[in-house]
């Protein structure tokens, strides 16, 4: 008994410990390695995919928690499969359904309604929206919802119509992450509340399923392990989440053809551009689509990139300007210092669909080119 308290403990020590781990993380790097903080933070990068890994995970441990609970108590386990069910939404549209991993061209309502033009739900809805039910489930779920059930009554109400209550043990790591994402201290804090998020949805996971197989006296050592399996967890989400890291950007499809269709596009942006028939300002960083229906840039549809589709260019790319991996175009235009100096360039993720320029210079595989002050 003492010793099955003891890993409790050890399993709340590790669980919240992980969890508030990502902060000072996310802290120091925005504090004292900004260009590691800017390269944490950006799409199919280690961060990103140690979300998904452990939203992932999190649905196959409450599926097995769903199982045991049911024959445990001999009652559908439809609390556990919808957070397994929540759980596999999130995963996946961190991860844009695998858009960016195989270079599918989503359907054109998402190109057109989506502004990061991926195949996801969640960036179809009104931003204002979507941070209200992300509150809402962050508070509602890991911390409100264990609180109340401090109350013996309250408790049995919710037990007999199905619902599990997160334990009182992780509400810090909860009310950690609701703090982080109200407070939004440095520029997309949300990537990091996501993961711990993700953290935090697959400790309460491993907890519920220690609590059924306890119920039906299955694996009578698992008591023993739940501190080990929270080291075990975080450390797979960790290390699953540099691995993928790495693959996306080792990641590439180099064909010359292709490679040359993005810069023949690349170089008619460009022109367009220096045309003067569009117009841009300092300190724009937007998808050309997003940069065309938000500034009323309509010229972009009747330029030289536009006219390529004389030579081949598919109608959709044209219509919702990607490049030939179907991601986005990008212009950025930025005024340096006292404004005196200006960069200004567009560009495309290129082969491995990821971004590797930074603020001021095209870097890695991207196709781009300088429309003004070339920096090289």
């Amino acid at each position: 008994m003492n010793n099955t308290y003891s890993q409790t403990t050890f399993f709340y020590l590790v669980a919240n410990s992980l969890v508030l781990a990502i902060v000072g993380f996310a802290a120091i790097l925005n504090s004292h390695f900004p260009d590691l903080y800017y390269f944490s933070i950006q799409e199919d990068e280690y961060l990103e995919w140690a979300t998904f890994w452990g939203f992932l995970l999190a649905v196959a441990v409450n599926l097995n928690a769903a199982h045991h609970y049911h024959n445990a108590t001999k009652r559908f386990p439809w609390f556990l499969l919808g957070l397994a069910l929540f759980c596999f939404l999130v995963a996946m549209e961190e991860v844009s359904w695998g858009q960016r991993v195989f270079g599918y061209r989503p359907p054109a309502y998402f190109l057109e309604q989506n502004f990061q033009q991926e195949l996801n739900l969640h960036n179809v809805v009104d931003r204002d929206y979507r941070k209200l039910v992300l509150k809402l489930i962050i508070v509602g779920y890991g911390v409100v919802l264990p609180l109340v059930t401090l109350f013996p009554f309250v408790g049995r109400a919710l037990e007999s119509i199905g619902i599990t209550a997160p334990p009182i043990g992780l509400v810090p790591a909860f009310a950690a992450t609701s703090i982080l994402y109200i407070s939004y201290p440095w520029s997309h804090s949300g990537e990091w509340v996501e993961s711990m998020m993700a953290f935090g949805f697959l400790f309460v996971a491993l907890e519920y399923r220690r609590r059924f197989s306890e119920t039906r006296q299955v694996g009578p050592g698992w008591s023993k392990r739940i501190g080990t399996q929270a080291v075990i967890g975080g450390f797979m989400v960790v290390i699953f989440g540099l691995a993928n890291g790495a693959l996306s950007r080792a990641q590439r499809e180099g064909d010359s053809a292709t490679l040359q269709t993005a810069r023949v596009e690349i170089e008619a942006l460009r022109r367009d551009f220096q045309s003067g028939e569009v117009k841009s300002r300092c300190n724009r960083h937007k998808r050309l689509y997003a940069f065309v229906q938000k500034y009323d840039q309509e010229y972009l549809y009747r330029g030289e990139f536009a006219g390529l589709q004389a030579q081949g260019l598919p109608a959709a790319r044209a219509e919702f300007l990607i490049d030939p991996w179907n991601s986005p175009y990008w212009i950025r235009d930025r005024c340096v210092g006292d404004s005196k100096r200006r960069i200004q360039f567009v560009y495309s993720f290129g082969p491995n669909r990821r971004r590797d320029s930074s603020r001021s210079e095209i870097l890695g595989d991207d196709v781009g080119t300088y429309i003004i002050g070339n920096d090289r």
